[in-house]
């Protein structure tokens, strides 16, 4: 009841000494001091990796027994972390709740908004070891590192292509199953990948967030405006 009630006053008396963040109880602070001193003491027993909180190792164990059970009442996909249903689900509502306090641009999950503070600080904290590039992310990171060991373990046995990323994997396999999870809310147009949602909303708000420094000239997506910058350099970009 005491822990309870601070909810409603607001009350945090625990303060890192860090950071200076604080917390409502002592259990709280305890967790967020790993943050900051590394430490992981919940570690599988499978595959070695380890966890700063006893419940992400739990939420781990169901990726080695398969089990998934939060479901998604919209669509039936499942889950093995409640955290990750409940990130999945603002899919369907649309619900963007995090704001970038720099660029005001919104997102989903919290870590995303986390990584995305971080092109704005200049932070890269996460350094490959053999050509010393720095990533935002630790998945960056990883996904890199397969360039120098010219690694591609996700493979679909269907077409035999394989990947570096498992995200690219996941994305190639909507091609077979013809999956469309990202459904624009204004014309209800969806989509394989939430980039191309993205880029398609720009079309709704008439938003050209890329815009070329010799002609003045707009463009709401990355890959288009490329492209032009190119005919400016007289095409010479494509004999590279």
């Amino acid at each position: 009841m005491k822990y309870h009630l601070r909810i409603h006053t607001g009350e945090r008396p625990f303060t890192c000494d860090v950071c200076k963040k604080s917390f409502r109880n002592s259990g709280s602070l305890k967790v967020h001091l790993r943050t900051h001193t590394g430490e992981q003491p919940f570690k599988c027993n499978v595959c070695k990796k380890s966890f700063r909180i006893s419940g992400s190792l739990k939420g781990h164990l169901r990726t080695h027994t398969g089990e998934q059970p939060f479901k998604c009442d919209v669509c039936k996909k499942s889950f093995s972390q409640l955290s990750y249903l409940k990130s999945h689900l603002r899919i369907h509502t649309g619900e963007w709740p995090f704001r970038c306090d720099v660029c005001k641009k919104f997102f989903r999950h919290p870590a995303t908004l986390k990584n995305h503070l971080r092109t704005h600080t200049g932070e890269r904290p996460f350094k490959c070891d053999v050509c010393k590039k720095a990533f935002i992310q630790s998945s960056n990171l990883k996904d890199h590192l397969r360039i120098h060991t010219r690694e591609r373990p996700f493979t679909r046995d269907v077409c035999k292509n394989s990947f570096r990323k498992s995200g690219d994997l996941k994305v190639h396999l909507r091609t077979h199953t013809g999956e469309r999870p990202f459904k624009c809310n204004v014309c209800e147009k969806s989509f394989s990948h939430s980039h191309t949602l993205n880029y398609h909303l720009r079309i709704h708000t008439g938003e050209r967030q890329f815009t070329c420094d010799i002609c003045n000239k707009s463009f709401g997506r990355l890959d288009i405006f490329k492209v032009h910058v190119r005919t400016h350099a007289g095409g010479l970009a494509f004999c590279m």
